[in-house]
């Protein structure tokens, strides 16, 4: 029984190496705007800092631009400042109490920066999953160390750990592939 629960909870830690690498992914530009390029953007809102999505309303009203609607219209001068500082690499355009950003189309050399950017968060995703199999391992073979599993419960266990790697591991593939196929889509 001890496996079982060894092989669920790793792949609960795996299943979140993946919503981390999708969140990562969202802040990548493809050529249309998205309220996921900007909602992740930490402002610094009264001394501390805090994600956009938090303190205004995102949307992105046309394909090419994303308009920010801050709650507190006093946040606006910090919302702008983040936005600059950011690798955003966007303008943003304050009207009255809206932040308008243009997204402009890519060009081919940004779409190929930005699919190698893509291509390296699925290589730190897959190093995160394969760190978890080798520790999940550590601990199953200490557990039969300690006499707490057999041997056999061992073999299972790592084949579980395994398939396991193999299954999020080639989701990573696939998620990196869209990612990469849709920014040089565009």
């Amino acid at each position: 029984m001890p496996v079982n629960k060894t092989v669920s909870e790793n792949k609960e830690k795996m299943a979140k190496a993946m919503d981390f690498l999708h969140e990562q992914l969202k802040g990548i530009r493809t050529g249309r705007a998205s309220t996921g390029l900007v909602e992740s953007l930490k402002v610094d809102y009264y001394g501390s800092p805090t994600a956009l999505k938090q303190i205004a309303t995102l949307a992105a009203p046309e394909a090419d631009m994303v308009v920010i609607k801050p709650f507190d219209p006093s946040s606006i001068k910090d919302i702008e400042k983040a936005i600059k500082t950011s690798d955003l690499s966007l303008a943003p355009i304050v009207d009255g109490k809206l932040i308008r950003l243009n997204v402009p189309p890519l060009s081919e050399e940004r779409r190929t920066h930005l699919v190698g950017q893509v291509k390296q968060l699925g290589e730190q995703t897959k190093v995160g999953i394969r760190n978890i199999r080798r520790d999940a391992n550590k601990h199953m073979e200490k557990q039969e160390k300690d006499k707490a599993i057999t041997e056999d419960d061992l073999k299972n266990g790592r084949k579980h750990i395994d398939d396991i790697t193999k299954e999020f591991t080639e989701k990573v593939d696939s998620t990196v592939k869209a990612k990469s196929d849709e920014i040089m889509l565009e």
